[in-house]
């Protein structure tokens, strides 16, 4: 496979069917659409084929690791991670860190079924002293974006003094914010996916590997 760095932000794409990984920002999404669903599940009434195998998906979680380690070298981080969808990754990703940390958990939810509410609940608020503190919020999926743009006013009301948001999945096509996200590991379509912490109606969430709706 062909590989093309850029310099600047970094950004490098692999060609050819697996899809894409970014290093340090985000990652160009290639041919995930070719990749062949050969592994089809049900998870209660709707069927899925698998996206993303666990392979692919940590070789995205060691990308954002290893940029959150070089930018915030010198820095004592708090982890935020929001449930419940970011446990997988945020386990993950975690254990790959290499810097003095703190972590804490937030549960935001704008979700029901496989389409966003567009209603944010705040469900467990955040607890712990943010004020001055460097803050990465652990997401698992960034789609319309309305859960982490509540989450971000929540911050930026307790001051804290930089906030960076590392999410696993990112959908363009269906984001309606205008803030930046600093670490993506894979960047998709807008399709509904489950597995690695994704759920359906709450199932599926313990699947190693990431599958997508078949329509």
């Amino acid at each position: 496979m062909g590989l093309i760095r850029l310099t600047g932000k970094k950004m490098f794409k692999l060609n050819g069917s697996i899809p894409a990984f970014l290093f340090p920002k985000y990652c160009t999404f290639d041919s995930l659409m070719q990749h062949q669903m050969t592994k089809k599940i049900k998870v209660r009434d709707k069927e899925f084929g698998i996206y993303l195998t666990a392979e692919q998906i940590d070789k995205a979680v060691s990308n954002v690791a290893k940029a959150l380690n070089h930018d915030l070298k010198g820095k004592v981080p708090l982890f935020m991670v929001v449930l419940n969808g970011a446990f997988m990754f945020a386990s993950d990703l975690l254990k790959k860190i290499e810097l003095d940390n703190n972590i804490s958990f937030v549960k935001l939810s704008s979700y029901s079924g496989t389409r966003s509410s567009q209603v944010v609940r705040e469900l467990i608020g955040i607890n712990e002293v943010v004020k001055g503190r460097t803050v990465v919020i652990i997401e698992d999926i960034i789609d319309t974006g309305l859960t982490m743009k509540r989450m971000l006013e929540i911050l930026n009301q307790q001051e804290a003094a930089e906030v960076k948001i590392a999410a696993l999945v990112f959908k363009p096509g269906a984001f309606k914010a205008d803030y930046d996200i600093d670490y993506i590991g894979i960047e998709i379509p807008n399709d509904f996916i489950l597995g690695y912490g994704l759920d359906y109606d709450g199932f599926g969430r313990n699947l190693p590997d990431i599958y997508k709706i078949i329509d």
